[in-house]
């Protein structure tokens, strides 16, 4: 059975489409349908039914899902470890908003100048869906907000977040948080400091923009918790009042304990702000 076949039956899968698994894997419609009729005549089992809006997996197919998401994975992290085997070829980085607007040009601008041929790929998300894709082999390294407490990761280098709760300069403004997403690991533990001082009223808005948001906590429409570098970087240390609360967040450069990068070595010794 080859693992190609299997490649396009899970994005079929995924995808619930023949025309959308096409899409993703950058095949022609016929070209999927024929590998997934091959597959089916292989394993001598019809593995999709075909429904108005698509295909849904029979039976069979349904057992087979998670032995072939199993297979594609490991097939991929093996072809990544062979490019990669003399040299970092390529490194797939995750980060978090506010990493990329404090750390990450700096982190490129370094990388680019120490491995000139190697290729950088990134993704930038809320740390749960970054922590999914670091697990997945999807990336090889990631900037997380705090040390994800998962045992499969290991932390290469941290770096220290000076975070401070943000208000209005004049005392009364509306009840409302300010956060970058839903997700956000910052957003959160404000949350979960109005609701300890008992603040349970308070109203949401996000904003992704971290330039956007100083200007409305300046103007009365909220409060915020973020970097102190991040409001220095926008030039409004003198339009708003910090008030520095009782938490260590760090953020962390972390990868697989299972799928170190060969520049790890490098990065653990990287300084950035």
């Amino acid at each position: 059975m080859e693992s190609n076949l299997l490649k396009v039956f899970v994005a079929v899968a995924n995808k619930k489409s023949i025309s959308l698994g096409a899409q993703t894997l950058n095949f022609t419609q016929s070209n999927v349908t024929n590998r997934i009729k091959q597959l089916e005549k292989n394993l001598e089992y019809l593995l999709f039914h075909r429904v108005p809006s698509g295909v849904i997996l029979t039976k069979e197919g349904e057992k087979l899902y998670p032995l072939a998401v199993e297979i594609v994975k490991k097939v991929e992290e093996a072809q990544l470890k062979m490019q990669n085997i003399n040299f970092q070829d390529t490194l797939r980085i995750g980060s978090g908003q506010a990493n990329v607007a404090l750390r990450l040009l700096p982190f490129i601008n370094k990388l680019t100048k120490k491995f000139p041929n190697m290729e950088l790929e990134f993704y930038v998300n809320a740390n749960p869906q970054i922590l999914e894709k670091l697990l997945d082999y999807k990336l090889d390294i990631a900037f997380t907000t705090g040390f994800p407490n998962h045992g499969d990761l290991i932390s290469l280098k941290s770096f220290d977040d000076d975070l401070f709760l943000i208000e209005p300069k004049f005392k009364n403004y509306a009840n409302c948080l300010i956060g970058y997403k839903k997700d956000s690991s910052h957003y959160k533990f404000l949350v979960e400091y109005e609701k300890s001082n008992d603040n349970n009223e308070f109203k949401t808005i996000f904003i992704e923009n971290y330039e956007v948001m100083l200007g409305c906590v300046k103007n009365g429409m909220g409060k915020a918790y973020v970097s102190k570098k991040i409001i220095e970087k926008y030039g409004y240390m003198n339009e708003l009042n910090l008030t520095k609360l009782k938490n260590e967040h760090k953020t962390h450069l972390v990868c697989r304990k299972d799928y170190i990068p060969l520049i790890s070595s490098y990065l653990k010794e990287i300084q950035l702000i």
